[in-house]
């Protein structure tokens, strides 16, 4: 999908790397994943979850969504405000979890449950994805004007 803005698309090509990832990250916990390939992709879930998606998640609670709910748009602000927090919830228990796996010290109960936090936030993740590529991407290619969209695309990178 492609935007006029700026904004929106950097979003979306976060959103299509992000969704790569969380593809990884399925395969590899599922029932077929292979063992050798886990920690590569633990490693780059804990960035994703560290780095990424708390800057995403901040950009938009800071600098778009109130300018969504003052358009009018707040019921799915509100939407995807409490489905940050629930992957935020995730995300406090994944973490110390993939620092484990990744220092050796995670043991058979210990990568079950981090099994089962990884394909959580990845079930998490992707619906949120699908919302926000539906919903929000489209709603602010129409609310930001282009002077608003190069402040905010200049803010965006500079984080």
């Amino acid at each position: 999908m492609n935007f006029s803005r700026q904004i929106p698309n950097a979003l979306n090509d976060e959103h299509r790397t992000h969704m790569d990832l969380l593809g990884r990250v399925e395969s590899v916990f599922g029932p077929r994943g292979a063992d050798d390939a886990r920690i590569g992709v633990v490693r780059q879930l804990r960035r994703l979850i560290e780095h990424e998606m708390q800057r995403h998640f901040d950009f938009e609670e800071r600098e778009l969504f109130p300018r969504l709910v003052e358009a009018g748009d707040g019921d799915i602000v509100g939407l995807l405000h409490e489905e940050h927090e629930a992957m935020r919830a995730v995300a406090a228990d994944l973490l110390p979890r993939t620092a484990a796996a990744l220092e050796g010290t995670l043991d058979g109960p210990g990568w079950d449950a981090l099994r089962r936090d990884a394909l959580e936030m990845v079930e998490r993740q992707v619906s949120h994805i699908q919302k926000e590529t539906m919903a929000l991407l489209p709603r602010l290619d129409d609310l930001l004007d282009e002077e608003t969209d190069r402040e905010l695309a200049f803010a965006y990178a500079s984080l």
